[in-house]
């Protein structure tokens, strides 16, 4: 699988639709958050998979999350568990987590509440698509920080998502973050009641 065929599969009809389905969003609001987060959370897995300090527990969580069956993706989707994906996230964007959730909101236009549980059914069905692949790569001997850096190497994400989209990505680092002091897991903590 190469970049484009990840975001292909992540912005397929069936998973914006299941995921819409889930997280109670219109379609368009959830391929809207697609497109403004999917460049920063890859971003962030290769930079858990490059990091010497982070890259055994990302590869481990990899290796975790590819055992997930998404053959039906709405069941998936409305299994995943909230708190483990604000985790991800959390591991993923690091220290700017709250900052990116906010400009991913304002970039997308979505509320926060919507662009947060979106993100949050996200990272795990990204986690089990990034582990998958590195199990069907494994033969080679690469170690996940090396497939990573091909995959991400395989071609511009902006501009393949633009493609697969047919326009314009919002852009993330442009966006005003709401001044709504964001706290993902307690947004994540409010849904879950």
């Amino acid at each position: 699988m190469d970049m484009s065929a990840l975001l292909g599969t992540l912005l397929s009809g069936n998973s914006v639709q299941s995921l819409s389905q889930a997280s109670g969003a219109s379609t368009q609001d959830v391929q809207n958050v697609l497109s403004a987060a999917l460049p920063s959370l890859l971003q962030g897995a290769l930079g858990q998979a490059q990091n010497e300090q982070t890259a055994g527990g990302f590869a481990s969580a990899l290796q975790s999350h590819a055992q997930s069956d998404t053959s039906d993706l709405g069941s998936f989707l409305n299994g995943v568990d909230l708190q483990d994906g604000g985790k991800i996230l959390m591991h993923l964007l690091g220290a700017n987590t709250n900052q990116t959730a906010q400009q991913v909101s304002a970039a997308s236009g979505v509320s926060a509440k919507s662009t947060v549980k979106i993100l949050a059914m996200l990272a795990p069905l990204l986690m089990n698509l990034l582990g998958k692949q590195t199990q069907s790569s494994s033969n080679s001997g690469s170690s996940v920080g090396g497939l990573m850096s091909a995959l991400m190497g395989s071609g511009n994400i902006t501009s393949i998502l633009g493609s697969l989209l047919g326009g314009k990505v919002p852009s993330v680092s442009s966006a005003k973050p709401q001044s709504s002091g964001l706290d993902l897991m307690s947004v994540l903590m409010g849904m879950m009641k």
